[in-house]
């Protein structure tokens, strides 16, 4: 009975070593972005009278949001950034699952070899070809142009994407995939109406984190699509940061409004998010 009692309180005391350590990691996370949410409605004075504080009577200000609204282009900007972003999406959670699919499924010469060399995509940072990505982009004539960034992205997110689905596809039982062939369902209903409903977490998953490092890039906005009606949020927020003054109400009212897709888009696939990593975790 005291030995049991022992090891209650070992386990309840590791559960509260453990969520002591995630509480913490998530306030130094989630603090950043606290900062910037209150002082976008702060005036200049107020921002750094006191850059800490909450808006109050007398530091409350709405100027760093009439100006973006007013005075950028930003539903523009955002409209590119959303656009290249849910292309990019679509474009690899298709093509990803379905390699994903043909990679975890037939066994064929160099499947092995094909699965490491696409694995090779996660470990190389795609920045390290810069220079060949912009004299292909200029010799295809895709020079500011969202597509060119579509496909740069696309590129930068399949590694990963293959490696997860891959993953998820070889825990889907063997005995489901053949009774479907039994039945006479083909190769393309069985993908579609069977494996891809039984690996939506991973897909989830997947989803956010293409999703995010295209969101918030500035890299290849600026060295692929620089140009006038083509900038994206990042690269649009720049126009209020000057060599000699920021005007900083401006810049934290636009990071403001680009965080609430990436919020919107957690809050939908938090579950299917959550079990996707857990699942993961198992394995």
């Amino acid at each position: 009975m005291m030995m049991n009692k022992n090891i209650r309180r070992e386990d309840m005391s590791r559960a509260v070593i453990v969520h002591a350590i995630l509480l913490t990691y998530t306030l130094v996370a989630l603090y950043p972005i606290f900062l910037v949410i209150i002082n976008a409605f702060k005036s200049r004075k107020g921002i750094f009278k006191d850059p800490m504080g909450l808006p109050n009577a007398e530091t409350f200000s709405l100027d760093g949001f009439t100006k973006v609204l007013a005075k950028s282009n930003f539903e523009l900007f955002f409209f590119n950034s959303f656009t290249v972003t849910v292309v990019t999406i679509v474009i690899v959670l298709l093509l990803a699952s379905m390699a994903a699919w043909a990679l975890s499924e037939y066994k064929f010469p160099g499947n092995t070899w094909l699965a490491l060399y696409l694995a090779v995509g996660i470990m190389v940072p795609i920045r390290l070809g810069s220079v060949s990505i912009l004299n292909l982009i200029v010799e295809l004539g895709l020079i500011n142009t969202l597509t060119a960034l579509v496909l740069v992205y696309v590129a930068q997110g399949l590694p990963l994407a293959i490696f997860i689905l891959t993953e998820f596809m070889h825990q889907i039982p063997k005995d489901l995939k053949e009774a479907a062939r039994c039945d006479g369902v083909g190769e393309f209903k069985i993908f579609f109406a069977v494996i891809l409903p039984l690996i939506r977490p991973a897909v989830a998953t997947v989803a956010v984190f293409t999703m995010i490092p295209i969101w918030n890039d500035l890299w290849f906005p600026l060295i692929l699509a620089p140009g006038d009606g083509k900038q994206t949020i990042t690269l649009g927020i720049q126009q209020f940061i000057g060599q000699y003054v920021t005007d900083w109400n401006a810049v934290l009212a636009s990071l403001s409004l680009a965080i609430i897709p990436i919020l919107i888009l957690y809050l939908i696939f938090s579950r299917q998010l959550i079990r996707g990593l857990t699942s993961g975790a198992v394995k």
